[in-house]
């Protein structure tokens, strides 16, 4: 079953027109279009609604995720069927937000990697703040500071955001492309590829923002000593 991901080539996409290729349960639905974003790589999935063509009715998006390689909606109700022909559209005030997010925090990965070597041990990016854990030995406060400092004078430059697909092999050629820990499983032979104004290039499949002037700036909300290596960031945007 082949898949249109538009949320991976244009992550500004707010609606679409879909076809309803299968029901994996009465509520579980796989489109041939899809713009729904699925939970993955600490980014939330995306909510918004399906149409149905033919007689209107609504259908409220719940929740998004990967089954078996398949991207799947679960709506609210049940009345869809495959074959169906549908309009969606996402909860784009959330999604730009969790863009503008996602984008902040390869920056903020990047320059703590940069200034310290620290790879992400877990992170959560969400609408109102996010948090990344960074492998820090030493609980420096000071310097976690600076490293925010710095990337908030990096998205000022107004960077622009590519992305682009490289072969595995030539993608791990560029030093910290895999800057989360324990993240890319063998059986991946392509990688999606974030360019950040090349100061941040980083295997990701995530949406993000076209220039980094759409970010804001980033605000330390908490910083946390949660262990002997572990380190946690809170952070906003604003």
């Amino acid at each position: 079953m082949q898949q249109n991901l538009i949320y991976l080539a244009d992550s500004y996409c707010k609606q679409c027109a879909a076809k309803v290729l299968a029901l994996l349960s009465e509520n579980q639905v796989v489109l041939d279009n899809n713009i729904f974003y699925p939970q993955g790589g600490g980014q939330p999935f995306d909510i918004g609604t399906i149409v149905k063509v033919s007689d209107g009715k609504k259908f409220a998006v719940m929740s998004v995720k990967k089954v078996d390689g398949l991207v799947v909606v679960e709506v609210d109700n049940a009345g869809l069927a495959p074959g169906d022909e549908v309009e969606c559209k996402l909860n784009w005030e959330r999604r730009y937000m969790l863009m503008r997010m996602h984008t902040a925090a390869h920056i903020l990965a990047s320059v703590f990697y940069r200034n310290t070597g620290a790879q992400i041990t877990g992170n959560q990016i969400d609408i109102d703040r996010s948090r990344f854990d960074f492998s820090i030995p030493q609980f420096d406060r000071a310097m976690m500071e600076r490293c925010v400092q710095q990337a908030n004078a990096e998205i000022a430059k107004g960077l622009d955001v590519r992305i682009y697909d490289l072969p595995r092999e030539e993608a791990m050629k560029i030093e910290g492309v895999v800057k989360l820990a324990g993240a890319l499983p063998p059986s991946i032979t392509t990688l999606r590829i974030v360019d950040i104004g090349g100061i941040d290039v980083q295997a990701d499949g995530g949406t993000h923002v076209k220039n980094t002037r759409e970010i804001g700036t980033v605000e330390v909300v908490k910083l946390e000593n949660k262990g002997a290596v572990n380190k946690r960031l809170y952070f906003a945007l604003k």
